[in-house]
């Protein structure tokens, strides 16, 4: 399993850490499912508006093809757009997953 790390930083004074994660979950979420190897998503916040999308892909061509394919870079475009509040550019990582254990039950 590989992961992509998108770190934001969204003033919290233009849009709520809420209704950000909100918009994500309704607007971006379905989009992500819909690409070949998804295997999940976590979103990270901190109240003074730093953020961390972990979404995690079944293999290193997966995550790889969202790059490559204009996918990525069109889906932030499209967060931008409607949560204009980034204070800085997204920073982007990948990594290999060496371990995983999750709750038994999301907090949603």
């Amino acid at each position: 399993m590989f992961a992509r790390v998108t770190t934001v930083e969204i003033d919290p004074v233009r849009m709520s850490i809420a209704a950000a994660v909100e918009r994500f979950k309704c607007e971006l979420v379905p989009e992500m499912r819909s690409q070949p190897g998804f295997e999940g998503v976590y979103v990270l916040t901190t109240p003074e508006g730093k953020g961390m999308v972990v979404s995690l892909w079944s293999t290193k061509e997966a995550v790889e093809s969202t790059n490559t394919s204009g996918y990525y870079d069109a889906q932030l475009a499209r967060f931008a757009k409607f949560a204009t509040v980034f204070r800085s550019p997204p920073g982007r990582e990948q990594y290999e997953v060496a371990l995983a254990e999750s709750p038994r039950a999301a907090v949603l």
